[in-house]
């Protein structure tokens, strides 16, 4: 699977986006009140270890190029990745990924507000649709903290795409990975700190929660360069919204989180019209073969830095 044609780009990416489920599945089976600061730290500790190895793809001569734009992403992640786990424990599987799902809608948003792009009729109602899924999926009377910790962890996903045009265009998908998580260990570091100094104890469980969590998503990062390199994103990008299939199926067979029809028909709100942009970009592109260009950024606004 070399991502050199759509077939195996798409196959990438649905498995790319099973990983990303099973780094989620980490993350939910914390035992409750279990330090999420530790876990955040360990975690950003381990991908930059695992991130190590391809270390020669950076470029040392400019290292902290663009280094306030690199600041700030990491610490917009670190707090999407805090808001994450509250979301992934409390909420069920499927539903907290579905409101995952609001980031790219909110990208078009914030490129209308940022950028000045306009948008197509299409990408409109988009929006609307998507807006008006997450409510009926999360519905006002079951709208708390745990809700809200997912909203928020789709928004800094947006910004953070969003982001990523600010940066300069020579760098490397794992050039920014790495410098995302450099960046960001000293703010988790002071954060597990002043967690433990509160009187959380060490659970040695979070070590293995945490690899598992940070193998998987790290393996997610590397299929979807892999997908993204050689094809044209829009002939692939709607095999993203896969990963909502692999969060209803694991969450019902591993957790016991029957979807409920409310949740059936939000999703459908809000995937279903970025799936229709998709086709239609395809649709609209030019027909080529295999593109020798290397692509070194991944275009899906789902990726987790």
């Amino acid at each position: 699977m070399s991502g050199k044609t759509v077939n195996s780009a798409i196959l990438l990416l649905v498995l790319g986006n099973a990983m990303a489920l099973v780094s989620d599945v980490f993350i939910k089976l914390m035992e409750p009140g279990a330090p999420i600061f530790q876990f955040a730290f360990v975690r950003c500790m381990l991908t930059l270890a695992l991130l190590l190895p391809l270390a020669r793809k950076i470029d040392r001569n400019n290292l902290f190029s663009g280094i306030k734009i690199h600041a700030m992403r990491a610490h917009i992640h670190l707090v999407g990745l805090l808001c994450m786990i509250v979301a992934l424990s409390n909420l069920p599987l499927a539903t907290a990924n579905a409101v995952f799902y609001a980031a790219p809608i909110l990208v078009m948003v914030f490129s209308v507000v940022i950028f000045r792009e306009s948008l197509t009729p299409l990408s409109v109602f988009a929006v609307f649709s998507g807006f008006a899924g997450i409510i009926v999926i999360l519905r006002p009377v079951e709208f708390n903290w745990a809700a809200i910790a997912a909203l928020g962890s789709a928004l800094t996903l947006a910004i953070n795409a969003v982001m990523v045009r600010k940066l300069p265009k020579n760098q490397t998908t794992v050039y920014k990975l790495f410098l995302n998580y450099l960046l960001v260990i000293p703010a988790s570091a002071l954060l597990a700190i002043w967690e433990w100094q509160q009187g959380a104890t060490w659970h040695p469980e979070i070590l293995f929660t945490a690899a598992g969590s940070a193998v998987f998503i790290l393996g997610y990062n590397i299929t979807v360069l892999l997908a993204y390199r050689q094809v044209d994103a829009n002939q692939v990008t709607s095999a993203e919204y896969t990963g909502l299939i692999w969060a209803v199926g694991i969450g019902w067979i591993w957790f016991n989180e029957v979807p409920d029809w409310w949740f059936l028909v939000g999703s459908l709100m809000v995937v279903v019209p970025l799936v229709l942009i998709g086709l239609n970009q395809r649709r609209n592109s030019p027909p080529r073969g295999f593109n020798p260009a290397a692509r070194e950024e991944p275009r899906a606004a789902s990726v987790e830095a």
